[in-house]
């Protein structure tokens, strides 16, 4: 550390904090340096000539030269691949034991000396020099993964690996995890580290909280996800390809991943979208159903310092007669900044006031970090230490970082008896009041004025028993933690379902609740980075997501903030946020004007939050997400692929946000089908592209022709099913899944066509029995004929 980063660090944190920080970053490199020797010379090596194979069920095992490459297909059409045998399990990102083999489908020899697995939906072809090529069930190949190379240390240790697959020229690649610059990935080079990028990020920053060695391809061929199922630090390479580059010749979209050790393992998903996020989930679990007061409007500030600033935030919505269902408290609660403790003095009854503010329709969700303060006395500290649930280094010492409370000791997650000691902390989170929760910090971060704001590398852990370090535990720590509060919480509240959303993750995070953007930049580039990451989360298998809406570390023009607030009013979690000294994120702190169009973005969340409990459902029951790229039902279009502005929610309709400043009027490419404006109920045909206008107080929104859409009865707020007239000769429909709670009670689809006869547009149940009339109110919108 020269002296520029130790000037930078104390005006960060402060001096006693910053210097408290820089000493544990070196102290962190010294460990490192000790317990991690350099890898020194290196031997290559590669899979060599085919030798043998041994037919299984559902593929086989193939011998080469220098490797063994293990191959398994499910009944379902998903493929898994493993080199130096490499098996399924153990994963983080499993939600239990990995699919059936597919009887049916067997090893058998190819052409050319390799061998193929033929199965009803996909083919897997192995060349006698170790390529793997997935194919669909007509010959197309989606993917080709070219004989991976291994670096092995000569002196023993773990082995870095490269894997560069090859795609079709026309692909277009996403995921990957939260990226900002999405949710098309283009041509660069993209970290899988979980990282916190020090206070806030734009389009371009990258890594960021949450990364995931998850790539969904999207091609004329068909769609696949290809998942590396390896939690170490890599890199992911993507360069698209081009049709008819360079003497007519198509160049393909490459893909390379390189990791720093771990398993060289693969899952691949093909079908359609819907599809592939219906195997996804199936693989890796199905989203947690958030409880239905948490699709509602929320509002969260760092710094709201008392319960006197807390109520008059809750009355000014209150007296302004704007909706609030979530009120979240941040670190500024706590007793010193420690988890789990309360200041007495700034919220002397914080049971009695959730009490109070549940009475009035508003849930408090408290914060929750990692780091413990290494105090002794402090109860949390002492607990830990009691039952050895702290990371240690190699010498078996507690690995310490600086964190808000000062010098910290970091759980184990990967230790199954650490998490389960965890969960049992919340309970004094329900006893103060709380109904949920939010993690922050768990990446994990440990200050630092340089590198990576985390632990050592060398750090050890548990990894359920297998032992490791860090290198392969950093990406899993947030995920873990995740199990452990939601498992802590069912077991404490088991009528209840648990709302939980965090930071960071990893594959299989949906599993345990949801997450949010993080500290996204203040600015219009922060305002299109949270679309981005919505979108890009969602096609990971993460439904549950949205921004910090106005940006967390400046304060937005009125402006901005309307067109933040009308975006976050569409997207699962919406919720304000801003951090101290970013200025205020109440609708009414922005002028009269702006309030009002607020009150008109709230107005339609509340009226359509029937709607999004359907969707929570059906993310749920088939992982797909509530927010959608435009391409989702016709991913054969190639405009659509390309457009990255606009987006789906559910099937019905079709959301284009203001993301540029001055903007009144905007460009919506459409999807094939008849489409409504539902402000003017202008039709229009797609696909194609149409202009239409955007003035402050709305953006447009388009239903799709023949929708079923359950809404609330803005008189009396009960369910309406809201119904667009079909085109002449087409049909439409709906599925609606009423609200049972916030339990565990079993929901019904109830499944609804649209039709039109004799000029009137009629709508009916569709049953097991068989087709009679809606119960329900029926409003059709739209022009009909």
């Amino acid at each position: 550390m020269d002296g520029r980063e130790l000037v930078r660090s104390v005006k960060v944190l402060g001096s006693v904090q910053g210097l408290r920080a820089a000493r544990s970053a070196l102290r962190q490199r010294r460990t490192d340096a000790r317990a991690l020797p350099p890898r020194g010379a290196e031997r290559a090596r590669v899979p060599g000539p085919v030798d043998t194979a041994e037919p299984l069920p559902g593929g086989g095992i193939v011998r080469f030269a220098r490797s063994v490459l293990r191959i398994s297909v499910s009944a379902g059409g998903t493929v898994f691949w493993g080199w130096d045998e490499a098996g399924p399990l153990p994963s983080y990102a499993l939600a239990g034991e990995p699919p059936e083999p597919d009887p049916r489908a067997v090893l058998e020899p190819d052409t050319d000396g390799g061998w193929r697995v033929v199965s009803e939906r996909v083919t897997v072809a192995v060349s006698r020099h170790g390529a793997v090529e997935v194919r669909t069930p007509g010959g197309v190949v989606l993917r080709r993964d070219l004989p991976p190379r291994w670096w092995e240390p000569v002196r023993g240790g773990a082995a870095r690996w490269v894997q560069r697959s090859e795609v079709p020229p026309d692909a277009r690649f996403f995921g990957l995890g939260g990226r900002s610059a999405g949710p098309r990935l283009r041509d660069g080079s993209y970290r899988l580290w979980n990282t916190d990028p020090k206070g806030r990020f734009a389009p371009g920053d990258d890594p960021l909280y949450i990364t995931m060695p998850v790539q969904l391809v999207v091609a004329d061929a068909g769609t696949h996800l290809a998942f590396h199922d390896n939690s170490w630090d890599g890199r992911v390479v993507l360069a698209e390809g081009e049709e008819g580059a360079g003497s007519g010749h198509d160049r393909p979209g490459t893909s390379e991943v390189r990791m720093d050790g771990g398993p060289l393992r693969c899952w691949v998903v093909v079908g359609t979208p819907a599809r592939v996020l219906h195997g996804w989930a199936a693989l890796t679990g199905a989203p947690a159903l958030p409880p239905s007061w948490a699709l509602g409007p929320q509002h969260a500030r760092w710094g709201f310092g008392s319960e006197h600033e807390v109520r008059r935030v809750v009355d000014g919505y209150r007296d302004r007669e704007l909706p609030l269902s979530v009120l979240h408290l941040d670190i500024d609660h706590y007793d010193g900044h420690r988890v789990f403790t309360v200041d007495r003095e700034r919220f002397p009854d914080l049971p009695g006031l959730a009490k109070e503010l549940r009475g009035r329709g508003v849930r408090l969700v408290s914060i929750v970090d990692p780091a413990v303060k290494v105090e002794p006395g402090n109860e949390v500290y002492d607990g830990g230490r009691a039952v050895g649930a702290f990371v240690r280094d190699d010498r078996g010492d507690e690995v310490h970082g600086v964190v808000w409370p000062g010098e910290c000791a970091y759980p184990d997650f990967t230790d199954p008896e650490a998490r389960k000691w965890w969960g049992t902390l919340y309970e004094e989170r329900l006893v103060q009041g709380f109904s949920g929760v939010w993690h922050d910090m768990n990446e994990p971060v440990s200050f630092a004025p340089f590198g990576d704001q985390t632990l050592p590398r060398s750090a050890r852990h548990s990894l359920e028993g297998r032992g490791g370090d860090h290198r392969e535990a950093h990406n899993v720590y947030g995920l873990m933690m995740a199990r452990a509060g939601y498992e802590g919480l069912r077991a404490l509240r088991p009528e209840e379902r648990p709302f939980l959303f965090s930071r960071s993750g990893w594959a299989g995070m949906q599993r345990y609740g949801g997450t949010w953007s993080g500290d996204v930049s203040t600015g219009w580039p922060g305002l299109r980075a949270s679309l981005a990451l919505v979108l890009g989360l969602g096609l990971c298998g993460v439904p549950y997501s949205g921004p910090d809406v106005g940006g967390f570390d400046g304060s937005p023009s009125p402006e901005l903030f309307v067109r933040w607030y009308q975006l976050g009013a569409w997207l699962p979690l919406f919720r304000t946020h801003a951090a101290i000294g970013a200025g205020r994120r109440e609708p009414w702190e922005f002028g009269p004007e702006a309030l009002e169009h607020a009150r008109v973005a709230l107005a339609e969340r509340e009226r359509l939050r029937p709607y999004f409990v359907t969707l929570s459902r059906l993310a749920r029951m088939t992982g797909a997400p509530y927010v959608r790229p435009v391409w989702w039902g016709s991913p054969e279009d190639r405009a659509l692929r390309d457009c990255e502005d606009a987006f789906l929610l559910g099937d019905s309709l079709l959301v284009a946000p203001v993301l540029t400043r001055g903007t009144d009027r905007r460009a919506v490419r459409l999807p094939r089908g008849r489409w409504y404006d539902t402000a003017t109920g202008q039709p229009y045909e797609g696909p194609g592209q149409v202009l239409l206008d955007a003035p402050l107080s709305r953006v447009p929104v388009l239903a799709r022709a023949g929708a079923v859409i359950p809404v609330r009865d803005e008189e009396d707020g009960e369910l309406v099913l809201e119904v667009w007239a079909p085109a002449a000769g087409r049909t439409g429909g709906g599925l609606v899944v009423r609200d049972t709670g916030d339990g565990w009670e079993p929901a019904e689809i109830e499944r609804y066509q649209s039709r039109l006869t004799d000029g009137r547009v009629v709508v009916e149940r569709v049953t097991d029995e068989g087709v009679r009339e809606a119960e329900l109110p029926v409003r059709v919108r739209g022009v009909v004929g």
